[in-house]
């Protein structure tokens, strides 16, 4: 997430993604769980084009991808990168002058490219994925200007994999922009791969750039309340119509929607057509958009084992508490304090969520307090965090939300509630009460609330209190008691000095 203060602990890390179709650098602040760029920067350059008919790199597009690498070498120079990986695709990967282009780029920069095969442009597609969906499960389609690479995902790991030539350059030419070509085009490749069964995988996991803009059209067309690309996701059925329906577009009118790049749009009927051919060819229960692709999962490749294990979401919650917080991040503490709230059997994901509005829930300190609840909540509605649904997001947003006293009845609150059942809704009514009455009673500070001692007893809800500390003796907020009372369905409160 933004670093709030503090100088920077490492050195920039920076990938450079020598593509069909654009050349991009992303420069990510350093090692850490969650790649968090500083610097991302994208040259469409065109690299492919021609090439089905010439097997050549445009003669066009080699001056426009030199100038582009060379800016981006001396960008991450004067950053001083801990490293810079610079990769190319299916372009370079393809083309009979491949390996003259990057004896020149090598040449002329100083620096070394790798072109990764279709096995390795698979692999690092899905480790991409995984980085930002540890818990992914089913096929990644990562779709490119040369190429799309399919990979089965299971846990935290990738199965078989393909690369085939349907890139949106590619398609283009092949097609002639012709839908019924491209459409026999695309099942000839897919019918090449007869692992691909329907059924099968849980979910499809569509990355990269065309397939971006399609999702920003299908949350425009449900009425989603959250603009955040990642990790939305569709119901097959409903996919399946509103792509179609996109696949049917002429330009002109795909041209007219707000909020769809311009140069995407030449290439997104086809885009639309192949994502649809995918669909129906392994029917998985849900589409999942996701914005982490192969740069992610190269920089996810270079993170040390025990750091790639780590839970993207808590790990940037933990960063974000001790950089913005007020005082040291306790928010093990917290969490430990309220459990008795909250069932003995309390779902994995609900703890975590709970854990996490717990780290969170005191950097908002510095707002002005007319727009601190709102302010969390719109942030935390939007910040690039990883590991997290739609519907999570909602639910952690909203917490933090409530803990600062923020009222259902506001427009952003009222579309965050939109994300949710009844009961997410009351649970993250009931961690914000928590969190409010935690930092209330401790005043913010570590090693305090473990004096105390949440529970129930009977219909009343106590707050155990050591009666010798001076911390505790004036009556402790008890109108946020009362409030968390009867939000658990407690007839009364009371603090026992013990």
């Amino acid at each position: 997430m933004v670093r709030v203060r503090g100088e920077r602990r490492q050195k920039p890390v920076a990938v450079v993604d020598i593509g069909s179709n654009s050349i991009r650098m992303v420069v990510y602040d350093g090692y850490s769980r969650t790649p968090v760029p500083i610097f991302n920067e994208k040259a469409v350059c065109a690299l492919g084009e021609g090439m089905g008919a010439s097997g050549r790199l445009s003669p066009k597009g080699v001056p426009a991808a030199l100038a582009a690498i060379g800016r981006f070498v001396r960008l991450a120079r004067a950053m001083k990168v801990e490293s810079l990986d610079i990769l190319a695709t299916a372009a370079v990967r393809d083309a009979s002058d491949g390996r003259d282009f990057v004896e020149r780029v090598e040449k002329e920069y100083d620096v070394h490219v790798k072109v990764l095969s279709g096995g390795q442009e698979a692999k690092l597609a899905a480790l991409g994925v995984i980085c930002g969906h540890p818990e992914a499960e089913g096929m990644v389609a990562d779709l490119g200007g040369g190429s799309v690479e399919l990979v089965e995902v299971h846990d935290g790991s990738f199965g078989r994999h393909a690369t085939l030539p349907l890139g949106v350059l590619r398609l283009q030419e092949a097609s002639g922009g012709n839908r019924a070509k491209a459409s026999d085009y695309i099942d000839r490749h897919l019918a090449s791969l007869p692992w691909l069964v329907p059924g099968k995988a849980k979910m499809l996991y569509a990355s990269g750039g065309a397939w971006r803009a399609i999702a920003r059209i299908c949350i425009a067309q449900t009425g989603h309340p959250l603009l955040v690309l990642d990790n939305f996701m569709l119901d097959r059925a409903e996919a399946l119509r509103i792509i179609d329906l996109i696949s049917r577009q002429s330009i002109k009118s795909l041209d007219k929607i707000p909020g769809v790049p311009k140069k995407r749009v030449p290439t997104l009927p086809l885009a639309a057509l192949l994502l649809e051919k995918v669909l129906l060819a392994i029917e998985p229960e849900k589409l999942v958009f996701s914005v982490y692709g192969m740069r992610e999962g190269q920089f996810f490749k270079r993170l040390p084992g025990k750091m790639r294990s780590q839970d993207p979401l808590l790990s940037a919650c933990v960063a974000m508490a001790r950089e913005a917080g007020r005082f040291s991040e306790h928010g093990g503490e917290i969490l430990s304090w309220m459990a008795p709230l909250f069932p003995e059997e309390e779902e994995p994901n609900h703890r975590r969520l709970r854990l996490a509005a717990c780290l969170l829930g005191d950097i908002f300190w510095n707002e002005h307090p007319d727009y601190r609840a709102e302010q969390a909540l719109l942030r935390l509605l939007r910040l690039p965090f990883m590991g997290l649904d739609h519907r999570d997001r909602a639910e952690l947003a909203l917490s933090v939300y409530f803990r600062y006293a923020g009222s259902e009845d506001s427009a952003v609150a009222k579309q965050a509630c939109r994300l949710l059942d009844e009961e997410a809704t009351r649970r993250a009514r009931l961690v914000g009460m928590a969190l409010r009455l935690g930092h209330s009673v401790s005043g913010g500070l570590p090693h305090l609330l473990r004096r105390t001692v949440l529970h129930v007893d009977g219909k009343s809800l106590v707050l155990d209190v050591p009666g010798d500390d001076p911390a505790f003796m004036p009556d402790i907020s008890d109108k946020r008691f009362d409030k968390l009372a009867k939000a658990i369905n407690c007839e009364s409160f009371e603090i026992r000095r013990v």
